[in-house]
Parts: structure tokens; C-alpha cells; sequence
């Protein structure tokens, strides 16, 4: 029965239900979003007992979406998003146009007129930023050339919803083919069109403009008060307070307003500290969007209107992919990127609830598509982590040499010839400056990186770099490991780190490991898995400084990492 929900009962139950079924998710090996769903579906209207406000957790969940793309845009420049518009923009139009056309067909088959199917096939034709974003986070991509083309096709899919949402009451009474009503213009359209295009261009050159050089200098001022507190709530603020700028004055989706803002903090150095200082809230309300979609499945369609929903589910998790990878690989993409971001598409969410729910109130869309599209949306996120899971191991069973490619463009392997070398796994700030270091002392290196910008700028250095993540089970024969002297595993996640440790030992029980850890639990459970030796910075930090204190301030010596 329902309740009158204050805001912390749905909090705890919601939350504690999302981590208890998360938990059994993982444990079966499923995405964590399935337990979300899950729990969504416990607490929803269409379930026995306890119904959280279904007002109240949607307003929640946009908190979610502005903090998780505001994190997003922290960790992508403009120049990231600048270099991938070749392909995300005609890529993501092409593919919704064609998506849609798809949804067009399968609405005539249902009988319904063409106006209602061009409103549904663009239903279906919208991805889910947040299902999207935490599947690149899941699979750590969000780094590579595959992650940044796939935000930069859901920036375009986003501007393009923008656009429908703005010109379908416009056109409702030429979609509904209504006699009575007034004919739309072409001026109309064109009017319609032109503000919203103008509206975009002012906010997003407001923020750049504007926004790039008040947000950081407010964000420094903050920083030199000392005052944490006040640096957390500063860095909300300015998410929330983009976010709701852009939607009230622009008329710009909540998600793309705080990506914008991300993106303009992301030039700034403190850009990392406000990212750390928001994920423990941006994924706790990340938790409660997939708890808010869960809420509106009524598992009764899938009795009432079973071949709807699978032709509908067709559309978005075969046809969608399907285009996405013809269109990557005749825009030059190796079938890696092709198949990862027509999988990580194969989905609906956010957009397409707004969307359906405008159709039917401009009396386009039927209840019964609203119902569609609300059922396929529940079942293609529930499929989704099960589709990008076949593809990444169909990319597994691809060549293998695929690995020594950038974008397509074949390398040639930095292994050849290497005897007695050093493998480093990651090659960012602590890998970089043991990288440096070895080569120093002339040591034969090799890193193992699967950031696009990270591999750049050591092979500018002219540091030998394989492309790729350690911890896939193809990878780590393919660097010498048998020939290998010793590997160092620079990486801060102790899991992952766990993961490659356990594959390096049992290719080659004789090497000698390191790695590195945060706390005492992180490094036993690494010295389990087989590591030689785990270094914690904070002790060797104690360490350098009781040293320094007790041996004199004339006798210590300060480390430059410039000369290492």
C-alpha cells in the first residue's frame, strides 16, 4: 500500500535495498545496475508493499545525473571533445535518424499512424546517458578514444532531443494529422528551430566565456580559506546552479548543462579535488535514478503486449547496435570502438521517458507506446550489462595483435626483442615518475596503459607503450612476461591490481612483483595474490619526513620528481 514517504525513509530503504541486491548482483557476476533496477521494482507502484514517493525520487535522481555529468565533464576537456567531433557528430546523427526511421516501421506494423511512429522511433533512438557512462566506468574506458567518442555521440544525441522536445508541440497538430487544427508554417519551424540553436550557442558560450574564468577563480578563492567544508559545497553549487540555469533560462537538458560546467572546471587544477570531493554523493544519487527507472516498470506488459515489446526491444538492442557499428567502421573506426559503443547504445532511459510522456500529452502517442517504451526502457538497461559483456569478449577473441593498433593505425609491437625488462602497469602520476626513473638507470622498460593521453605523452618521451588494460586475460601474454625481469603495477585499484598480480604469477611464478597500496587491508591483499612486495605511500611518506626530522634539516634532502 502506498506510504506518505518522508525523504529519509526512501533514502534507507531505498538505498539499503539497492546495496542488498547490488551485493547478490555482483556475487552472480551481473552489473551492480541490475540490483538497482531490482530495487527500483520493489519499492514501484506495481509491486506488493512498501511504494516510495514517485514524485519525490525522480527529483533525486536528477541529482544523480548533474553530479555524475559534471564528473564526467571534469575528466573531458574541450580539446577531448573537440577531437572526436568528426565522428560523434555525423556518426550520432546518422544513427538516430536511421533508429528512428527503424521505430517509424515497426509503429505501421502496430497500426499506428506515421506521425505517432516518427515521435516513437525516436523514442527508441536515444541512449541513456547514465546507463551509458557507468558501463565506461564499469569497463574503465572513459579515458580512451572509445569512451570519448561515445560521450561525445550522447553530447550530439542530447542536443538533438533538446531540439525534438522544443519543435513537438509545434508540429503536433501536423503529426496528429489533425483537420482542425491550424497549419504549421515553415516560418514557425524555422523560428522554433533558430531560438533553440541560439539558445544552446548563448549558454554554452556564456560558460565558456564567462564560466571558465569565474568558476575556477571562485574555486581557488574557496580552496585558500583551508576550509574543506566550504570547497565541497562550492564545487555543488556551481553543478547544481549551472545545471538549473541551463534548463530554466536556455531551456538545456540538466545533464548537458552540468557536463558543460564539468568541462570548463576540467582546465583548472583543482579539477581533480572537486571531482574526489563529489563521488561519494554523486554515486550515491547515481543509485537512485536506476532505483527511479525501476519504479515505473509494471511487469504486466510483459503478458499484455508480448510481440510489441519485443519488436520494440529489437530496435533499440539489434537495430540501434547494429547501424552504430556500420557507421563507426565506414567513418575509419577499428571494430573495437565499433562494437564497444553500438553495445553501450543499446539502451534507453532518461530521454526517452520525457519524450514519450510529451507524445502523449501533445496527443501524439498512445498510452500504449508510452507503456512501450517504459517496458523495453526497464529490460534493455536490465540486458544491457549482459550485451557489453558477449561484445567485450567478443573483442577478446578478435585478433589479438589488434592490441598493438591505435584507432586502427598498426603499431608495431614494443616487445620484439626485449629480454630482462621491466613491465610497468599504468602510467600515470606514480608510473610516469617510476618510468622516468628507469629509464634513467638504463633499465629496458615496457608500460602497459590504456589511456589515450597517457600513452601519447610517454611515447613522446620515447618510452616504449602497449595500449590497453592489464587486467584482460589477453593482454599480459603478449608483453614478455616469461622474459620479463620484474613488474611493477603503478596502479591505484587494489582490485585491479589483484587481478594482474593473480595472471602474472600464474604465467611466470619466478618474477618479481610490486606493487602499491593506500592501506594495510590493500596490501595483504595483494602480498596474497602474489605481490613481491606492496609499497604504501602514506608510510614512505612518514618515513621521508621522520627521517628528514631526525637526521637534521642540512642532512635531508628534497626529492625533485623532474630529476627522476
Amino acid at each position: 500500500m502506498p506510504h506518505g514517504s518522508p525523504l529519509v525513509t526512501i533514502l534507507v530503504i531505498g538505498l539499503s535495498l539497492a546495496f542488498v541486491l547490488g551485493t547478490i548482483a555482483n556475487r552472480l557476476r551481473c552489473s551492480v545496475l541490475v540490483g538497482y533496477l531490482l530495487a527500483g521494482i520493489a519499492i514501484g507502484p506495481f509491486t506488493p508493499g512498501f511504494v516510495a514517493d514517485q514524485d519525490l525520487v525522480p527529483q533525486l535522481a536528477e541529482i544523480g545525473v548533474i553530479l555524475l555529468m559534471f564528473g564526467v565533464g571534469l575528466h573531458f576537456s574541450v580539446n577531448d571533445l573537440v577531437s572526436v567531433r568528426a565522428i560523434a557528430v555525423p556518426g550520432a546523427v546518422l544513427q538516430v535518424v536511421m533508429s528512428t526511421i527503424c521505430g517509424m516501421f515497426l509503429a505501421r506494423l502496430l497500426g499506428w499512424s506515421w506521425g505517432s511512429g516518427v515521435v516513437f522511433g525516436m523514442t527508441l533512438a536515444i541512449a541513456s546517458t547514465v546507463v551509458l557512462l557507468r558501463t565506461l566506468q564499469e569497463h574503465r574506458l572513459m579515458d580512451t578514444q572509445r569512451g570519448h567518442i561515445a560521450i561525445g555521440w550522447l553530447v550530439i544525441q542530447d542536443l538533438l532531443t533538446v531540439m525534438v522536445l522544443v519543435l513537438l508541440p509545434v508540429m503536433a497538430p501536423l503529426l496528429k494529422h489533425d483537420p482542425h487544427a491550424a497549419m504549421v508554417g515553415p516560418w514557425q519551424l524555422v523560428i522554433a528551430v533558430g531560438l533553440t540553436i541560439g539558445k544552446v550557442v548563448a549558454f554554452i558560450a556564456l560558460i565558456l566565456v564567462v564560466g571558465r574564468r569565474l568558476i575556477p577563480t571562485m574555486l581557488h578563492y574557496v580552496a585558500h580559506t583551508g576550509s574543506r567544508e566550504l570547497f565541497r559545497l562550492c564545487v555543488l553549487a556551481i553543478a547544481l546552479g549551472v545545471a538549473l540555469t541551463a534548463t530554466e533560462i536556455f531551456g538545456v537538458s540538466f545533464a548537458l548543462g552540468a557536463f558543460v560546467a564539468g568541462m570548463v572546471l576540467s582546465e583548472s587544477p583543482l579539477s581533480q579535488h572537486a571531482g574526489a570531493e563529489t563521488l561519494p554523493l554523486r554515486d550515491a544519487f547515481a543509485v537512485l535514478f536506476f532505483i527511479s527507472v525501476g519504479m515505473l516498470f509494471n511487469p504486466v506488459i510483459l503478458f499484455r503486449h508480448p510481440l510489441p515489446l519485443l519488436g520494440t526491444l529489437a530496435v533499440i538492442m539489434v537495430a540501434t547496435p547494429s547501424l552504430t557499428v556500420v557507421i563507426l567502421r565506414i567513418l575509419r573506426q577499428p571494430w573495437r570502438t565499433a562494437l564497444s559503443v553500438g553495445a553501450g547504445l543499446a539502451q534507453i532511459g532518461e530521454f526517452s521517458f520525457i519524450l514519450a510522456a510529451l507524445g502523449v500529452q501533445s496527443g501524439v502517442l498512445a498510452e500504449r507506446a508510452r507503456d512501450l517504451v517504459l517496458g523495453a526502457s526497464i529490460i534493455s538497461i536490465l540486458l544491457n550489462p549482459v550485451l557489453v559483456a558477449v561484445i567485450n569478449r567478443m573483442n577478446d577473441l578478435l585478433d589479438r595483435r589488434a592490441r598493438l593498433r591505435t584507432d586502427g593505425a598498426e603499431r608495431e609491437s614494443p616487445v620484439a626483442g626485449l629480454r630482462g625488462h621491466a613491465i610497468l602497469i599504468g602510467g600515470g602520476r606514480v608510473g610516469a615518475l617510476v618510468a622516468e626513473g628507469l629509464r634513467a638507470h638504463d633499465v629496458p622498460l615496457l608500460v602497459v596503459e590504456e589511456a589515450d593521453t597517457q600513452v601519447k605523452a610517454l611515447r613522446g618521451r620515447g618510452i616504449d607503450v602497449m595500449l590497453g588494460n592489464a587486467a584482460d586475460p589477453g593482454l599480459l601474454p603478449l608483453v614478455g612476461l616469461d622474459r620479463a625481469r620484474i613488474l611493477i603495477v603503478a596502479i591505484p585499484d587494489a582490485f585491479e591490481a589483484g587481478e594482474i598480480i593473480q595472471q602474472a604469477r600464474g604465467l611466470n611464478p619466478e618474477i618479481d612483483i610490486v606493487a602499491r597500496a593506500h592501506f594495510d587491508s590493500a596490501a595483504n591483499y595483494l602480498l596474497e595474490y602474489g605481490a613481491s612486495l606492496v609499497i604504501m605511500g602514506e608510510r614512505e611518506i612518514a618515513r621521508a619526513m621522520l627521517d628528514y626530522v631526525t637526521h637534521g634539516a642540512t642532512s635531508g634532502s628534497r626529492v625533485d620528481p623532474s630529476s627522476m
